[in-house]
């Protein structure tokens, strides 16, 4: 009865895996050698530092169809792991 629930947190804990910006940037914005530059850090570097808003976009796009197919994968497996209560007999 509680696999609707960690279906959605396992989508929402992958979202969230990808939006990783706000501790990279404040502590060591990218760190020594670019150690802690993550996907996110990388685009608003992009987009900000060097201006280059047309491969910030290119970026942007890409991190959104990452998502887009990760977590559709995750949607469609879901049907074997994940109990949907049919709500009753007479349906």
């Amino acid at each position: 009865m509680i696999s609707p629930t960690i279906l959605f947190n396992a989508v929402t804990g992958f979202i969230g895996t990808f939006q990783t910006f706000t501790t990279a940037f404040i502590m060591t914005e990218g760190g020594p050698n670019n150690a802690s530059l993550f996907y996110g850090l990388y685009l608003y570097r992009n987009a900000f530092r060097y201006t280059r808003m047309g491969y910030a976009c290119a970026l942007a796009w890409i991190l959104f169809l990452i998502i887009l197919a990760v977590s559709a994968a995750l949607l469609r497996s879901s049907s074997m792991w994940v109990y949907y209560e049919t709500g009753g007999e007479g349906i």
